[in-house]
């Protein structure tokens, strides 16, 4: 797909400069949103991040992606990537592309609050109570992060239902998160996105998957499923593909994912709206951490993301560079199939040196 048009909008927001960044043809939606203060980024400066994204050949691009910088603290960045589906899925991520950060904060926020007045330290004048308060143990504060995120996919996904003119019963989206809060990541994935760090080892780079493609046919996940009178299998058409299905019904959707938002349809038969959150203490050996929708892992494997990011000539194409590999590689190796949306966020945690490739 041709790029045709690169459009830049800006607009005030409580966490800063949210600068709108899409990259489009002439009739494609923006899907990309970057919220960060306008005095961090000088003119010249380079970025440590990169995002980008790319329609399919199926019709509207239905992912979104968005990166928030000094978020909760000074230096703290979110990431996150949102792969829709179903005839309303563009809308559903782009929803929750743009509000799920927030929700996170606010809830985070509350959380801080409570506890500063449980301990006698909370300071009425302080107009941003993430980071000001006591320093937690590290395990203290990932369950803080824990507790706000689970409340805000609840929050979230009440949001989506309760949209007027939105249909959602067989519509919905996947959501994969970081959040880096000075040496310690929190990992939040709802779905079949995913998350992967590069790190050095050895003058080696290591590929390291953080998330698990939450997919029906996980054990954990089709148990759950088939406990709620779910059924789990694959269509004749598609006998690769494991789907969430309601019994007995021929107009039930076949849903291949075990988690999202939306789908309502589908929510009394096991597919859930509650995500999968891990802790990453980081090194000074990880570089980096790619997140993606599955049209990019479809095609391409994570040593061969990884290495592409190492490779990149600088933070800000690398996205691009993951991007334009995954379009080439569905030509390739599917060249009868319609390709996926493809959409990759990259965060880099130090400026990235100029070393050699990955090599298997």
């Amino acid at each position: 797909m041709a790029l045709t048009q690169f459009v830049q909008s800006v607009r005030i927001s409580e966490m800063g400069i949210c600068i709108s960044v899409s990259e489009k043809d002439d009739d494609d939606d923006e899907n990309v949103t970057i919220f960060e203060e306008r005095k961090k980024v000088p003119n010249g400066s380079q970025r440590l991040f990169s995002v980008y994204s790319k329609q399919g050949t199926k019709g509207l691009n239905q992912d979104a992606a968005s990166i928030h910088q000094d978020y909760g603290m000074e230096d703290g960045t979110y990431c996150g990537v949102y792969d829709g589906h179903g005839g309303n899925g563009h809308r559903v991520s782009k929803m929750v592309s743009s509000r799920l950060s927030s929700l996170i904060l606010d809830q985070k926020n509350v959380l801080e609050k409570i506890d500063a007045i449980e301990n006698g330290y909370y300071n009425t004048t302080s107009k941003n109570h993430v980071g000001t308060m006591k320093k937690d143990s590290a395990a203290n504060n990932f369950q803080k992060w824990k507790e706000a995120i689970v409340s805000a996919f609840k929050v979230m996904e009440k949001e989506v239902k309760l949209q007027h003119n939105l249909d959602c019963s067989c519509s919905g989206t996947t959501a994969v998160v970081i959040i880096k809060q000075g040496e310690g990541l929190v990992i939040a994935n709802l779905g079949d996105s995913r998350a992967v760090m590069g790190t050095i080892c050895d003058e080696k780079l290591i590929a390291t998957q953080l998330t698990t493609d939450l997919k029906p046919e996980l054990p954990r996940e089709a148990e759950r499923i088939r406990r709620c009178n779910g059924c789990v299998c694959a269509s004749k058409e598609e006998p690769e593909i494991q789907r969430v299905w309601i019994p007995n019904n021929d107009n039930s959707p076949g849903l291949a994912m075990s988690r999202s938002f939306g789908d309502f349809l589908l929510k009394n038969h096991g597919v859930i709206a509650v995500p999968d959150i891990s802790y990453h203490s980081l090194t000074s050996s990880d570089q980096f951490i790619v997140l993606a929708s599955d049209g990019v892992w479809d095609v391409l494997n994570n040593n061969e993301v990884a290495s592409i990011v190492w490779s990149a000539e600088s933070e800000e194409v690398a996205a691009r560079a993951v991007v334009e590999a995954a379009t080439t590689a569905w030509k390739d190796k599917f060249p009868s199939y319609m390709a996926d949306d493809c959409t990759v966020a990259c965060l880099f945690l130090h400026q990235k040196p100029q070393l050699q490739p990955f090599q298997n």
